[in-house]
């Protein structure tokens, strides 16, 4: 069943042309995800469909009577005043029975005595009942707890711009759409809510059509993918790997075609050159020809990536080092006697919930916020480049070369050379009619390109990155990653893109509340692993005091314990701890294999399923040598 039609849609904007005639279509169940670089008219096209703007030609058709939920970048909430009184402002019948019985408890609250009060209250709650609406209200609370909005009666005007964006997503959850349009909604949302998200779409029959960077989040939801291409669009019937694979595919089939076109172009042009007098049939149609074989053989065989290769300024042998932080607001404590001194080469990368403390030790860090107690000693060579989540003021009314000429007008760059400012906007993808078009033109996703080309351009050897890849296109954020990756300096990153972590940092600092840092070597996915494996350690444990209970009550028995094993045991004992040295190194190349990010969608699963089994083999081989030590020493 066809959910939305999109025909022949094109668009531009003062000679710029973002997409033409492309086609598309979402079907009953579909999870689509649509890619495209920074500027190239991905939040145009959602635009359009929300009816927001109007295409130069072609057509969107919605199929008659289905509901369509969006969620835009920056949402605009109506309804209310306070966060219950948005979640209650949808237009069905549960949310209008859930409203009146919130007014009737209210009013009952306030005159408990009053006939007509109690009259309301009873027709209310009749009616929760009638609707089966009860659910409704603990799926309310649940879907708003699990994206951090805890305090229903905070006013709206309070709220930050992230806690808007999970206000509006969880409006859009709970009215249940036929269709969900979601722009970036993973943004202000921390891992532990993308997890939830991802977990709620991907079990739910729903249909969606999302723009989104993230892409663990890619890979686990959609079906299908599409891109805008040099103005073209390309379908993918799979998730992100997929699409990975076939676009590499498809590139290479381009590159030989052009190359053909290229060799037969030559021979063409030689003959039109002539100037052939005959202009019948046979002639026209070779001319025809001609120009399509040119046009296909000045085609590009691939798009510039962008180079980051600018100047590092030397890192001495003192770095950082915090001395016993702390830091609380009120009754909320974020860090306590926290102590690290960072090496050369460090790459860490910053987790936890929302409010947790990430942001506010990275300002400690810089200064700008003062810890409760400790003491920060940074070293005379240290130069950092700060990426804020909040992004660079950039005034609308100037052009882009002019906005980087403020900040230099050559910048040196790691071979020891240097570069204008017009030569490395266009390394980092700003051709020359951007460079000198405004600032106000430019989209969300190019304006954070362009805050962290002036990052760098500070040639720091400390980078601090809150939330880099926020808004960032696929091809940017690769480029950022390998950048980062053979960066010699150090590296403090906070990014719920959990794809970018594993890719970049080699060590976790993990606020987990109360003033708790914990300090794991390894990447975002082995510290997941490692929190899980702590939690069912937790839960046997739990286990435990009802075992030994038990076990009290249980007359002892009267025949005397063997203190000494046999020698069979004690062959065991040797071949079981054998076996579990065995097994455990089995489990921790494919725990690496897993975390990676170089597995498709099937070795994923399948490996997946090995370590189950090794961690099955590993408990029941490492509580039987338990219970072998256990005799030998009673």
């Amino acid at each position: 069943m066809n959910l939305l039609s999109v025909e022949n849609l094109s668009k531009g904007f003062g000679g710029k042309q973002l997409f033409k005639k492309i086609s598309f279509g979402v079907n009953y169940g579909d999870k689509v995800a649509l890619l495209a670089k920074n500027g190239s008219g991905k939040t145009t096209i959602l635009n359009i469909l929300k009816g927001l703007e109007i295409p130069d030609e072609g057509n969107v058709v919605f199929k008659k009577d289905i509901k369509v939920g969006f969620l835009e970048q920056d949402p605009k909430l109506q309804g209310g005043n306070t966060i219950i009184e948005v979640l209650l402002s949808a237009e069905n019948p549960i949310s209008k029975a859930l409203r009146e019985y919130e007014n009737a408890l209210n009013a009952h609250a306030l005159d408990p005595m009053s006939e007509k009060n109690a009259d309301r209250l009873d027709a209310a709650t009749n009616e929760m009942t009638l609707l089966n609406a009860w659910d409704a209200e603990v799926r309310m609370q649940t879907i708003a707890g699990k994206l951090g909005l805890t305090n229903f009666e905070q006013e709206i005007k309070t709220l930050s711009g992230g806690q808007r964006k999970r206000l509006a997503l969880a409006c859009l959850l709970l009215n249940e759409p036929d269709l969900l349009i979601l722009d970036e909604p993973t943004n202000h949302l921390d891992i532990e809510m993308i997890e939830w998200l991802e977990h709620h779409l991907s079990t739910a029959v729903k249909s969606l059509l999302l723009v989104t960077h993230d892409r663990y989040f890619m890979d686990e939801i959609c079906n299908q993918i599409i891109e805008i291409d040099n103005h073209q669009l390309y379908h993918y019937k799979g998730n992100y790997q997929y699409f990975i694979e076939k676009k590499a595919e498809r590139m290479m089939i381009e590159a030989s075609e052009v190359d053909k076109a290229r060799n037969l172009y030559r021979k063409e042009l030689e003959w039109m050159r002539r100037m052939p007098k005959a202009r019948g049939t046979k002639a026209k149609s070779r001319i025809t020809s001609f120009y399509e074989t040119e046009e296909k053989a000045k085609k590009k065989k691939e798009t510039q990536k962008i180079d980051l290769s600018v100047k590092m300024s030397r890192l001495g042998s003192k770095i950082l080092e915090l001395i016993k932080i702390s830091k609380s607001f009120g009754d909320k404590h974020l860090l306590s006697q926290f102590s690290y001194t960072f090496k050369n080469g460090d790459k860490i990368g910053l987790v936890g919930k929302n409010g947790s403390g990430k942001t506010t030790l990275l300002n400690i860090i810089l200064g700008t916020e003062p810890s409760d107690s400790g003491k920060i000693a940074t070293g005379d060579t240290v130069v950092f480049g700060y990426y804020s989540q909040m992004g660079m003021s950039i005034p609308e009314d100037k052009r882009v070369i002019e906005i980087v000429k403020d900040f230099g007008e050559f910048i040196p760059l790691a071979n020891g050379t240097t570069m204008s400012a017009s030569q490395l906007l266009t390394r980092f993808n700003f051709p020359p009619e951007v460079q000198f078009g405004y600032a106000s033109k430019l989209s969300g996703g190019e304006k954070r390109r362009l805050y962290l080309m002036t990052i760098l351009m500070k040639n720091p050897n400390f980078l601090i990155l809150d939330e880099p890849t926020n808004d960032l296109d696929i091809e940017t954020l690769q480029t950022l990653e390998d950048f980062l990756v053979d960066f010699n300096g150090c590296v403090l990153i906070v990014s719920h893109d959990r794809y970018f972590l594993d890719k970049i940092i080699t060590q976790v600092f993990a606020f987990q509340g109360d003033g708790i840092m914990k300090d794991f070597p390894g990447n975002y996915t082995e510290y997941r692993n490692w929190q899980d494996e702590q939690e069912e350690i937790k839960r046997e444990q739990a286990k435990q005091p009802a075992k030994r209970i038990e076990e009290k009550v249980v007359p002892p028995s009267p025949v005397k314990q063997t203190k000494k094993l046999s020698y069979n045991e004690q062959r065991e004992v040797e071949e079981l701890e054998k076996e579990i040295a065995k097994l455990e190194e089995e489990k921790r190349v494919l725990s690496e294999e897993l975390s990676s990010g170089t597995l498709d969608h099937k070795d994923l699963l399948e490996k997946g399923m090995q370590l189950k089994t090794i961690e099955d083999s590993l408990e029941t081989k490492s509580f039987r040598w338990l219970e072998l030590q256990e005799k030998m020493e009673a």
